[in-house]
């Protein structure tokens, strides 16, 4: 069991921890119409250099050799670079006016933009160790914060992000939802 840095042979995998974690904010961010062209839009975004999907920002997490979970993560000073592939995609394929993405990260955080553990995998702990391993990663980067978002019907993630030292600083909207954006600061 180990956690590290995604590689080629996660990309499918990946796709479908990513729908997992963010469910409908993967049809806005793709601009399809349904999970299965959702994912194919994810794979193609895994596997391209400079996105907020790319498989640099993500860590995975192994069980036996099989992907268990994964963390993706960014710096929010980065979020607008890492977007704007998103965001040409969308305007090629919706037209001009057609795109709308919600500003997720703040300037100043290290930014969780997504964590899942697989259904078999659920309740050993996996979700604890991938928000160390982002912890750790920010910290070795220099980071002194750290933050993500909770949709606020997810009470479970919730109770363990307040668990691991994430307070709410503030209340966001994200594809028409209203979430907790949450920090931890690191020492």
């Amino acid at each position: 069991m180990t956690i590290r840095e995604a590689a080629s042979q996660h990309t499918s995998g990946l796709a479908r921890l990513i729908l997992l974690a963010i469910g409908d904010i993967a049809l806005q961010l793709t601009g399809e119409t349904n999970e299965t062209d959702a994912q194919h839009r994810l794979e193609t975004l895994i596997d391209t250099e400079g996105n907020r999907f790319s498989r640099s920002c993500i860590l995975v997490k192994e069980d036996r050799g099989r992907l268990a979970g994964m963390i993706l993560c960014y710096h929010g000073q980065d979020a607008e670079r890492l977007y704007t592939p998103i965001v040409q995609h969308l305007r090629r394929k919706s037209g001009p006016d057609a795109v709308a993405i919600d500003q997720e990260a703040d300037s100043d955080e290290y930014y969780i933009d997504a964590l899942a553990v697989a259904e078999p995998y659920q309740g050993r702990g996996y979700a604890k160790e991938l928000l160390a391993a982002a912890e750790d990663k920010a910290r070795a980067l220099g980071h002194r914060k750290i933050a993500l978002n909770v949709e606020h019907s997810n009470e479970s993630a919730h109770r363990l992000y307040l668990k691991l030292g994430y307070q709410a600083d503030k209340e966001i909207t994200i594809n028409r939802k209203p979430f907790r954006h949450m920090v931890k600061m690191l020492g």
